[in-house]
């Protein structure tokens, strides 16, 4: 597969990463909603993104910086989807050290996690199916 546009790419990698996580949800839950898909995709994006914007950084500083990112949007989807339109996609209010409902330290520490997921396969899509460099990982 070959993308001549980088806007391509970008947008490949959205639907990818939306696409995923929606498949995360209902091996999880067993539903999903489409603003947990798009949220997806801007993860997926952002998370991929985050070693063209800052050279190579290590592969811990990428974790916590995609579990902040994760956590962020996770955040405002949350304002928009569940306090703003009334649809209750989910509420972690019943979950220690969340805000609001919306986020919280359990899942944030998940996200964490799943980065790590998330960084290696954004990596191996870039170089197997794109065609880009490979990336050489160093963990501090």
């Amino acid at each position: 597969m070959k993308f001549h546009s980088t806007i391509a790419k970008n947008i490949f990698m959205f639907l990818l990463g939306g696409f995923c996580y929606g498949c995360i949800e209902m091996l999880y839950k067993g539903n999903t909603h489409i603003s947990m898909i798009i949220a997806g995709g801007i993860c997926f994006f952002v998370i991929g993104q985050l070693n063209r914007w800052r050279g190579n950084p290590s592969l811990l500083g990428e974790m916590v910086v995609s579990a902040l990112v994760i956590t962020a949007v996770e955040f405002i989807t949350g304002l928009i989807v569940n306090v703003w339109l009334d649809l209750y996609v989910w509420d972690y209010s019943g979950l220690p050290y969340n805000v609001m409902g919306q986020i919280c330290l359990l899942f944030s520490v998940l996200w964490f996690l799943l980065s790590l997921v998330a960084i290696l396969f954004d990596d191996a899509i870039r170089y197997f199916l794109l065609g880009e460099p490979k990336r050489h990982y160093h963990l501090l």
